[in-house]
């Protein structure tokens, strides 16, 4: 198996490293624009192999897109990191540039792979890998649902004292301000959220999760890495090992949740063909509007890139 990860920022050099140390793929392969990054982050992450007991082979390349060819899967994290004051929708004109070119080229070099991207906003830029990919719905995915739900997980073990391990959720809609956490699909050890907590405190946490990223780039001055780099090796596990995992991913609808061709994350079955199955919850009222609201906002930004020509 063959990975390729675009983008040696620190997304991207965190998913390499989680995939080599986990031995996920027998070859890593890190690409980046910047001379000499990619080479010295693969070569680092290599260097610890004796110590961390993995063979996993990382290689390391500048703008040589030849070297990823037959890539299984390819994860895209290349892109303008967002600063203090800018919103995702600031990003739009410069990232799709990226991504298209990237997607392009990978596809050109492994037509077979199944593609995830990573790259803000988040949305938006899955809608371009897709339409630059030509390739089918279950083959191009957004990673995003799986770092939402992390960090409301995280929050809620640290409110309740409990183990994040006992904690299981479902977010949908998209990625930022608008997601759709649902308390309805929260269980810590199997037992309903909403018996264990309190519903202002809960409310609290579900806020906290909606601002998650940007209250990380208030603090650091630039996106998290850690928990986004994790999220989008989890995937990439799933697929190559086929395990059929129940993740919320970002994918384009097709009349699932009555939306058509709006790029929202839902729940999904992840295995070897990219996204098995989309899973359909049956939502309440409340919860359905809010999705309804979520994918507006997407759409709005869909819209921004159909106007760019991108």
């Amino acid at each position: 198996m063959k990975v390729t990860v675009v983008g040696a920022g620190n997304v991207g050099a965190t998913c390499a490293d989680i995939l080599a140390y986990r031995e996920i793929a027998n070859e890593v392969v890190l690409i980046d624009i910047k001379e000499g990054v990619a080479e010295g982050k693969a070569l680092d992450i290599w260097q610890k192999a004796p110590i961390d007991l993995y063979d996993t082979r990382t290689v390391g390349v500048t703008s040589d897109y030849s070297r990823t060819a037959g890539s299984d899967v390819v994860v895209i994290t290349s892109g303008l990191p967002r600063k203090p004051g800018m919103t995702r929708d600031d990003l739009i004109e410069t990232n799709a540039g990226i991504v298209k070119s990237v997607t392009e080229q990978i596809v050109a070099q492994s037509p077979d792979a199944i593609i995830i991207v990573v790259s803000n906003p988040l949305d938006v830029m899955t809608y371009q890998a897709h339409i630059s990919s030509k390739l089918p719905r279950t083959k191009v995915m957004g990673m995003a649902g799986i770092l939402d739900t992390a960090r409301y997980r995280a929050f809620l073990a640290q409110e309740l004292n409990v183990s994040p391990k006992d904690i299981q959720a479902v977010l949908l809609g998209g990625h930022g301000d608008t997601m759709v956490p649902l308390p309805r699909y929260t269980t810590v050890g199997g037992i309903p959220v909403t018996e264990l907590i309190d519903a202002d405190k809960l409310d609290a946490i579900i806020e906290r999760t909606k601002f998650g990223g940007g209250e990380l780039v208030k603090l650091m001055g630039t996106s998290a890495w850690y928990a986004p780099g994790s999220a989008a090796a989890q995937m990439v596990e799933a697929i190559v090992r086929d395990q059929r995992r129940v993740f919320p991913v970002c994918i384009r609808l097709d009349g699932e949740y009555g939306i058509e061709n709006c790029y929202l994350g839902v729940p999904v079955i992840l295995g070897k063909n990219g996204v098995e199955k989309v899973i359909e919850l049956a939502l309440n009222d409340d919860e359905m509007e809010l999705l309804r609201t979520s994918r507006d906002h997407v759409i709005d930004v869909m819209n921004v890139l159909d106007r760019l020509g991108k």
